[in-house]
Formats: structure tokens, C-alpha cells, sequence
């Protein structure tokens, strides 16, 4: 009776055991999407911060999550990371390529060389003036205890007026020479890229059958609707696990090919949503109509503007992630400033449409919008009632703005570009709105 108890037991244990292991592995292949979108993430980021902007502390660019404790890095300096949980699940790898930076996927990319990129000669630099230097103080938290400055994670501040630097400074651990992710700053990068290709003649705005599976009402949408967000494809721009954009960055090799399969929630032109797959989309057709492959910004903006720092990175398919993942140092952006500011204008040669910016900044009306003044990718200060979204700012401010606090004003009645970067997940004022209107004061 015993051994016959014992066996029952131990047939118990072995069906229960069993029943455990299918819910644990049913539970883990379930949750294994999101889980992925965590571990590329990090592993995005572990590689990036290492290899293209040369810094030793990835971990200080992972934002507050529950799943952060339990990833394992690891990184062989040779350009492969690899990041999973607890060791053994959701493993993703990245895979850093010179001029390309940092892509996740299963294998390294097959990529050109990259373009060369030769240095502009540096702006001027002017005497520092008191009241932009008080002006940045504010910026940075210098007011502020020491939790809330950390928590304001103020990086970078250029200020340039009229093409000279009137006031810069840096964090500890950052430089002149560091390169620092815009985020979705890269989206107006991508609108002065679409006019370089509008004024060679290769992009037209209103081109229109942009994916040859489009047989039904997405076969309307236009290379404008995609700048202007206008597109109606069905998207979800939540920074969570498994959402649209969290799984177009981390876990798709063809970032592009996944945004074209989402369906049309709006007729093309009628509603405006804010979506990073647009833009990653807009850079595909791009890409399709001036077959450059990855080279192209690097061929058609940062060459000839001489930003050499800047790195904007590439899926598996070799396609710039355009929504999200350019790198430059916080000069660098102020020459895409520069640039922009002076109507795509630079060394007294054209490289843009005239009117170019004016069109990008000018805010269309449409019967619905979860955006008030976004223009063509880039954010603008007058709305089209008449109002203002910052009214301490110029009429004629526009801006770039990225994840975690990063901006880069344009201001052209006032001849300034100001660009601050930081890492500022948490603190709820970046302060960067006073930034501007401080030197506004202070210059107008």
C-alpha cells in the first residue's frame, strides 16, 4: 500500500510539474513579444551609448522599468551586445557598423562602407555674456538640490546667434565631441532630407502609390501625408511593451515592411496622428525613389552640410530608422539648425527649395488632429487659429523635439538655433521652454 501511495504521489508530482512547465513556457511565449521589446531596447542602447557615442555608462540611459534589475548585458567591445533576462530569455543582439551605428537583430547587417564625411570648419564663438550664461545656469538646475537636478538630466546647451556661439556648456561625462541621440528630433532631420530630394528632382510631395501591395484606399496616401502625419494608417505611439512603435524599433527587422502592413483607421489627408512609423515609412520610399540605400543622409545632408559626427542608423534591410536614431554631437545639431534657419542655404550654395522651411513650418488644418502644431515633422509656434502654443516664444519659433527632453529651436526673426539635450524621463519641466525665451530676452 505504501509503495503504492508513493507511486501515486510521485504521479502526482509529475503532472503537476508537467502542468507547471506548459503554463510557464505557454506563459513565457506569450509574454515573449514584450518581453523583447524590454531586452531591445537595452541592448539597443547598450550598444549605442558604447559604440557611437564612446561612453563607459549605458545603464545611466535606461528608463525607469520594473524589468531593468533583471536584464544581462554583455558587450564584446568588437561591435556585437547582447541583452537578455535573467541570462537565458528574450535574448536580443545589436550589432554596431562604422557610419551606420547600432542595429538589433539576429546577425550582423550587410552594409555599404560608408560615405565620407569631412568637418565643416567650427561656428565662432563669442565672449560669454553674463545673462546667457544665468540663462543656462537655469537650464542645467544649477538652482535646484541635487535629486532634482539629476532628475532634470540636462546634458548639453549650444546657443547660436546669428553663426556665432554666444553660449555652451556640458555635463560631466559629456564634451563638445560627444555624440547624443535626438530621438524623434530625427523626424525634422528627415523633412530637410525629403526637400534635398524634392529639389533634385527625384521626391515629388504629392507622389502617391508609394507601396506596390497598396491596391486599396492606402494606395492615396502621399509622400506629404507622411511628412504632415496625415497618412491614416492605424498606429499606437505608447512607449509600452508590444505597442506598434515599441515593436517596429526592437523587434523588427524590416521596420518599413511592418508599418506598411498596418491598415487605414482615416482616409489619407483627413487626420493627423502622431506616428514614428510614418517617418521610418517615409524613409523607405525615399530611399526606393533615390537608391542610396543606407548612405542616403549621409550622402545628401550631413556631407554637405560637414556634420561628420552625425550617425543615423539603420534596420536590418539597411533602411534609415528616420523617426528616431540619429546621433550628432550638440554642434551638430545646431548646424542642422543653422541650415534649416537659413532656408536650406549653406557656403552660399542652395541645397533646398526656396520657401522650403516656410512650406515644412506652416501648420495644415485638417478635421482632426492628436498633435496641435505639427507641420511638415517639424513643431511650429502659431497655430492656425491664430494662437500660440509657447507664448513667451517669437511667433516665428519652430522646433525639433525628441524623447526624455531633447529640442532644438529655430528662431529666424531673431537669428538663433538653441539646442538642449538631456536624459529627463522623469522630472515633468525640461525648463528648455524658459531656455529660449530667456535668450530671446536677451538677444532681442
Amino acid at each position: 500500500m505504501q509503495r503504492e501511495r508513493g507511486r501515486a504521489w510521485t504521479l502526482v508530482l509529475a503532472v503537476g510539474l508537467a502542468v507547471l512547465l506548459v503554463v510557464g513556457v505557454g506563459g513565457y511565449w506569450y509574454l515573449r513579444p514584450l518581453l523583447r521589446t524590454a531586452t531591445g531596447y537595452a541592448v539597443h542602447n547598450l550598444c549605442a551609448v558604447v559604440e557611437v557615442a564612446d561612453r563607459n555608462n549605458p545603464e545611466d540611459d535606461l528608463p525607469p522599468n520594473p524589468l531593468v534589475p533583471y536584464l544581462t548585458p554583455w558587450h564584446d567591445r568588437a561591435g556585437h551586445a547582447r541583452v537578455s533576462l535573467a541570462g537565458f530569455l528574450a535574448g536580443q543582439d545589436a550589432w554596431y557598423t562604422d557610419g551606420f551605428g547600432c542595429t538589433v537583430g539576429s546577425s550582423r547587417p550587410a552594409l555599404p562602407a560608408p560615405v565620407e564625411v569631412r568637418s565643416a570648419p567650427e561656428f565662432e564663438s563669442a565672449e560669454p555674456d553674463p545673462a546667457i550664461e544665468r540663462a543656462i545656469d537655469r537650464a542645467f538646475g544649477e538652482d535646484l538640490g541635487e535629486q532634482d537636478r539629476a532628475d532634470l538630466g540636462t546634458r548639453a546647451v549650444v546657443v547660436l546667434h546669428r553663426g556665432v556661439v554666444v553660449g555652451e556648456r556640458y555635463a560631466v561625462g559629456f564634451s563638445s565631441e560627444t555624440p547624443q541621440l535626438g530621438w524623434s528630433m530625427t523626424k525634422s532631420v528627415t523633412s530637410l532630407l525629403t526637400g534635398r530630394l524634392v529639389m533634385d528632382g527625384k521626391v515629388g510631395l504629392g507622389d502617391a502609390q508609394l507601396r506596390p501591395e497598396w491596391e486599396d484606399e492606402r494606395a492615396q496616401i502621399t509622400v506629404d501625408d507622411l511628412l504632415r502625419m496625415t497618412s491614416g494608417l492605424e498606429w499606437d505611439e505608447t512607449y509600452e511593451l508590444g505597442t506598434p512603435i515599441t515593436r517596429m524599433l526592437y523587434d523588427e527587422p524590416d521596420m518599413a515592411g511592418f508599418v506598411a502592413s498596418q491598415r487605414a483607421a482615416h482616409t489619407a489627408g483627413t487626420f493627423q496622428q502622431y506616428s514614428s512609423g510614418s517617418t521610418t515609412f517615409l524613409c523607405s520610399v525615399l530611399n526606393s525613389k533615390a537608391g542610396r540605400g543606407a548612405n542616403l543622409p549621409r550622402e545628401e545632408l550631413f556631407a554637405p552640410l560637414g556634420v561628420s559626427s552625425a550617425v543615423l542608423e539603420v534596420d536590418m534591410t539597411g533602411t534609415p530608422v528616420c523617426s528616431s536614431y540619429l546621433w550628432a554631437t550638440p554642434r551638430g545639431w545646431a548646424r542642422i539648425g543653422w541650415f534649416a534657419l537659413n532656408d536650406g542655404v549653406i557656403g552660399g550654395k542652395r541645397l533646398l527649395p526656396e520657401g522650403w522651411m516656410e512650406q515644412s513650418t506652416t501648420v495644415r488644418a485638417v478635421e482632426g488632429t492628436d498633435s496641435p502644431g505639427l507641420a511638415a515633422s517639424w513643431w511650429v509656434n502659431r497655430l492656425p487659429d491664430g494662437g500660440f502654443v509657447e507664448p513667451t516664444l517669437p511667433a516665428d519659433a519652430y522646433w525639433a523635439s525628441g524623447h526624455d527632453g531633447q529640442r532644438m529651436f529655430v528662431i529666424p526673426s531673431q537669428g538663433l538655433v538653441i539646442v538642449r539635450m538631456g536624459f529627463t524621463p522623469e522630472a515633468e519641466d525640461t525648463r528648455v521652454v524658459q531656455l529660449a525665451a530667456d535668450i530671446v530676452a536677451e538677444v532681442g
